[in-house]
């Protein structure tokens, strides 16, 4: 049945909505796709429904042609199988929890691991049932602190998470490249440019874990990649680190006053005019004081010794530092460690340390991979107004680990020698992870082998973000107007628009969309009769449909307007010739 304009449920906007970060968001609301219940929380629309399951037909195409198998799970989960996998308290603040009128602890889904596991659990028991690929289509819900940028990072989204089950790590392995082979062809289906990378496995360990991330400058991750192939999430780029320095022969290390410099560039300032020389901040040891809250609520502080000309990333020290939170440490946490000298802390002090034992500062030391055996650094001498210069590690101090959190720079090699990496930004859009035996072993999911021995079942999980995907979409196909969707995911197929008042265009208008409809196109057709042409064209711009027939002033000639919202060509033809291009086109 044809759409009709008339009677169908949309209001457009004039105004952008004063929420709106990006282009997506204003676009998506003022063209009637979704409206805003509250922070990150969005209600669908009509016209933003059809566009969500053409996306997720596409996908459930290609998870079918992969093997896999739908099941859908609630979204109000029992906290029982959290607790057991521990993520009832990992989850820390970032999920919802209530209890209903016994008091019995609940959670809207962050995500479905637990609950994929007990189902397989509950009804496979043997090898002979494996592999098997199970997934779903699901509205996640996690509490983010800043939802912002509309559908892009929302507190409800939809997903679509795929689990793997085998009893062998071969079986494991064909499985994960099933799930990403599927993705790749579901992003290019879609017209999505995108870059897998290496990512950071998290808590849970596992194999193997990748990202696909579609660049594009409003995204929230940042990836490196070099000319040569390699790509990686920054929280798993690893540091090249150089080669150790012979320690014959090095000077002594030697303390020097260095008064008001507790600052980076105010020691460099002051190092080269004391101690002429041509140091930069490369030369100079920095000392980053971390605070780490664990998840029993005990405060640990660490001390990061990493190159001056070096800042902390954040995500890369929230990877590098998990569970625990991290979060630089406060004026508190320096009264409560007299040890720790602001402004002057190093690894080492004349009192201090002896190589091997205690940090200087009584307070756990670790090292960023640059600060190798040999290395020579200007550095803080742990007390006031003093630095310590040619301070060699390996044999002055040394760190009671290695840690992967300084920032990543454009022209830093990456580790698989390609050559020197770029920064990008991207959104993630997919994620392949081999989890391994975690959920598996923790909630007691096993089988018979052939050989009639209990075994744990070994998982990958796969996921994709398809709300977003619709946003970066709608970020990606756009102009001045408004929305220019892909054919593949449009709300529909073909816009009729009729203008003017003679009856005959309407007559037109409505015998050319019955026929498109009965050739199996999907119309839309405005007939609302007092509504001007400006606006309506200015409507049939901001929904986006990419094929429009406008049927006015040559009604009674038999011909009517093609406009390619794609292309922005216009041509006049006859009906016939319409209908003929339009059927082509599908």
């Amino acid at each position: 049945m044809v759409t009709r304009l008339s009677t169908f449920f949309l209001r457009t906007l004039r105004e952008d909505p004063a929420d709106a970060e990006v282009t997506s968001h204003r676009l998506l609301v003022r063209a009637g796709y979704i409206r805003r219940a509250a922070p990150g929380i969005f209600t669908w629309l009509p016209l933003g429904l059809k566009v969500k399951a053409k996306i997720e037909g596409i996908i459930r195409d290609e998870m079918t042609a992969a093997g896999a198998f739908e099941v859908h799970f609630p979204a109000l989960l029992p906290r029982d199988p959290y607790e057991q996998s521990g993520r009832w308290t990992s989850y820390g603040d970032g999920i919802f929890r209530l209890q209903d009128r016994r008091g019995a602890d609940y959670l809207l889904a962050p995500t479905h691991e637990e609950m994929f596991t007990l189902l397989v659990k509950d009804l496979y028991s043997s090898y002979k049932d494996l592999p098997l690929t199970i997934y779903q289509i699901q509205d996640k819900y996690r509490d983010e602190a800043r939802p912002r940028a509309g559908l892009l990072r929302g507190r409800e989204f939809t997903m679509k998470d795929a689990y793997s089950f085998d009893y062998t790590d071969a079986g494991q392995d064909a499985s994960y490249q099933s799930q990403r082979d599927a993705y790749e062809r579901i992003f290019q289906r879609l017209g999505l440019e995108y870059v897998i990378v290496a990512a950071d496995n998290g808590l849970m360990g596992g194999a193997r874990s990748e990202e696909f991330l579609h660049p594009i400058a409003v995204g929230e991750d940042t990836f490196v990649r070099s000319a040569n192939g390699y790509a990686a999430n920054v929280e798993a780029f690893t540091t090249v680190a150089p080669a150790p320095i012979a320690l014959d022969g090095l000077p002594a290390a030697v303390i020097f006053d260095s008064p008001n410099t507790p600052t980076i560039d105010t020691l460099v300032a002051h190092s080269n005019a004391v101690l002429a020389g041509e140091y930069t901040a490369a030369d100079t040891l920095k000392n980053v004081v971390l605070a780490l809250t664990h998840l029993d609520g005990s405060r640990e502080l660490v001390v990061v010794g990493l190159p001056g000309d070096r800042e902390v990333d954040d995500k890369r020290a929230e990877v590098a530092f998990a569970p625990a939170a991290v979060e630089p440490a406060t004026p508190e946490d320096f009264e409560k460690h007299p040890l720790l000298v602001k402004g002057y802390i190093g690894p080492w002090s004349p009192e201090g340390a002896i190589l091997g034992e205690e940090s200087a500062t009584g307070i756990r030391y670790l090292l960023d991979p640059r600060v190798v055996e040999g290395t020579a650094w200007i550095t803080g001498a742990n007390i006031d107004q003093k630095h310590v210069h040619s301070l060699v590690a390996g044999r002055d101090f040394d760190g009671d680990g290695f840690v992967e959190v300084a920032n990543v720079r454009a022209g830093d090699p990456a580790p698989d020698g390609s050559g020197p990496v770029e920064i990008a930004r991207g959104m993630e859009i997919g994620h392949v992870f081999a989890l391994g035996r975690f959920f598996a072993e923790t909630l007691g999911l096993k089988v018979l082998d052939e050989n009639g021995k209990l075994v744990t079942v070994t998982m990958g999980s796969y996921g994709i973000g398809v709300t977003r995907i619709l946003a970066i979409l709608a970020e990606l196909n756009n102009d001045a107007k408004g929305l220019v969707w892909p054919a593949s995911i449009a709300p529909f197929d073909v816009h009729v628009v009729a203008t003017g008042r003679d009856a005959a265009a309407f007559a037109l208008a409505e015998q050319v969309s019955a026929q498109l409809e009965s050739a199996g196109l999907d119309v839309l057709y405005d007939d609302r009769p007092k509504v001007s042409p400006g606006v309506k064209f200015g409507d049939a711009e901001l929904v986006g449909v990419p094929l429009i027939v406008i049927v006015g002033r040559g009604a009674a000639d038999g011909e009517v307007e093609l406009w390619d919202r794609r292309t922005g060509d216009r041509d006049v033809v006859s009906v016939a010739d319409a209908l003929a291009r339009l059927t082509a086109s599908r």
